[in-house]
């Protein structure tokens, strides 16, 4: 599977994020986004095989658009260099742990888990981690988890969070404000004929750890 068409774009992109080029090249856009749209449609059944949860069938569920909203930004860029796609119970806007695949040159990854969940979602994985830290442990430190997402992502509280003992011996566990991981990815694995295996290898992986939240925020 190709993902030229796409790489290609959003290079370009990159140099010319205005709304002129973006007219200009109109079909360039169209013609990426169908080729990104495939690739998401045939992992979504793969991925439902890893975790029967997953309720979307279709990438247009899954997608994020690739305009940007600026009205409270000092970027005015009008549009992402990236395409992005969410697949969870729920589709893109959903709330549970999901599978994440960001296509972006020189800086795609996929991962998931929860990125900057709401303060319910957020209490709720903190506790079941404050009553259950082994079991916690057990999944993050994991030898394969633990190769392909070293760290969980995101930003973290300077102290504990609010409700929560600061002497708690795993306290840095309840510090992080997203319960994600993230496995950045080389251009060059665009080129391979296995990159759909290699993402389910790593997607399969990342199940314990999204089961582990979901089961928790249900």
């Amino acid at each position: 599977m190709n993902l030229q068409k796409s790489l290609n774009f959003l290079t370009e992109l990159e140099q010319n994020n205005n709304r002129d080029w973006f007219t200009k090249n109109k079909e360039k856009y169209v013609e990426a986004k169908q080729e990104f749209e495939f690739f998401v449609e045939l992992l979504i059944p793969k991925i439902k095989e890893i975790d029967k949860e997953i309720d979307v069938f279709h990438a247009k569920e899954c997608l994020f658009r690739i305009y940007r909203d600026v009205r409270f930004s000092k970027d005015k860029r009008p549009y992402k260099t990236n395409f992005g796609a969410y697949i969870a119970k729920g589709g893109r806007k959903s709330q549970l742990a999901g599978y994440y695949f960001h296509l972006e040159p020189n800086a795609s990854f996929i991962g998931g888990g929860i990125y900057m969940p709401q303060s319910k979602e957020l209490k709720a994985i903190r506790t079941d981690i404050f009553e259950n830290p082994a079991h916690f442990k057990e999944i993050i430190n994991n030898k394969e988890f633990k190769k392909y997402f070293p760290e969980i992502y995101g930003e973290k509280l300077k102290t504990a969070p609010r409700g929560f003992p600061k002497d708690f011996e795993d306290i840095d566990l309840l510090r992080h404000k997203s319960y994600a991981g993230v496995h950045k990815l080389d251009n060059s694995i665009y080129k391979s004929d296995t990159i759909i295996d290699y993402f389910m290898k790593v997607f399969k992986i990342q199940y314990t750890f999204n089961q582990f939240l979901n089961e928790t925020i249900k």
